[in-house]
C-alpha cells in the first residue's frame, strides 16, 4: 500500500521530538466527516498510525486556527480528502494552503483523496469546485464592495493549492454502498 511505504519512511526520516502524528486528515466535514474520514481514521488508527482529527484532539475554547497550524507542523503527512463540496469552504481552502507551503518548504508528504469527485474538477476548478469559486467571488466583492485586490490574492492562492495537490496524483474513490 503506497501510504503505509510513505508513512513508513517518513517515520523513519524524522525526529520524534519534532512530530507527534503521522497523519493529519483535512476534509470537509459535512460531506465526509461521519463517514468516509470515521472509517479511514480508524483504520489508520488500528494499524498503529497516530493520526490528527480535529473533531478529536482540539478542545472547546481553543483557538481552532492556532491549534491545526500546530498539528500540522507537527504532522508527516497531509491526507486531503477533496469531495464535492470541500472548496465551498474557506477554511478548507485556507487549510489546503498551508498544507502545500509546508510541502513546499519542508517537504511534507502530501496524500490526495477525490471522494466522489473528479481530480480535474479540482486541478481546473471546475464542476462543483469552479461553482464553489463563483461562489466565493461573489461573496468577496460584496464584502469589500467590490475591491478586488483585497480577495484576488487569496483566491490565487486556493487555485495553486488545489492545482498543485490535485497534480500529485492521489487515490479516486466512488461514493458506492459496499464503500
Amino acid at each position: 500500500m503506497a501510504a503505509a511505504t510513505a508513512i513508513d519512511q517518513c517515520a523513519t526520516s524524522s525526529s520524534p521530538s519534532q512530530r507527534h502524528y503521522q497523519v493529519f486528515l483535512t476534509f470537509r466535514g459535512q460531506d465526509v466527516g461521519k463517514t468516509f474520514i470515521s472509517h479511514l481514521n480508524k483504520a489508520l488508527v488500528q494499524a498503529g498510525i497516530i493520526t490528527f482529527l480535529d473533531d478529536d484532539q482540539i478542545q472547546r475554547g481553543e483557538d481552532l486556527n492556532i491549534e491545526l497550524q500546530k498539528a500540522l507542523e507537527q504532522s508527516q503527512i497531509s491526507v486531503v480528502v477533496f469531495s464535492k463540496d470541500y472548496a465551498s469552504s474557506r477554511w478548507c481552502l485556507d487549510e489546503v494552503v498551508k498544507i502545500v507551503e509546508r510541502m513546499r518548504s519542508f517537504r511534507q508528504v502530501i496524500l490526495p483523496i477525490f471522494y466522489d469527485l473528479d481530480p480535474s474538477h479540482v486541478r481546473k476548478q471546475t464542476g462543483a469546485v469552479g461553482e464553489a469559486f463563483a461562489k466565493h467571488e461573489k461573496e468577496f466583492e460584496a464584502e469589500t464592495g467590490g475591491r478586488r485586490a483585497e480577495w484576488t490574492d487569496r483566491m490565487k492562492k486556493w487555485r495553486e493549492a488545489l492545482t498543485e495537490s490535485a497534480n500529485l496524483g492521489g487515490k479516486v474513490l466512488e461514493n458506492e454502498v459496499d464503500g
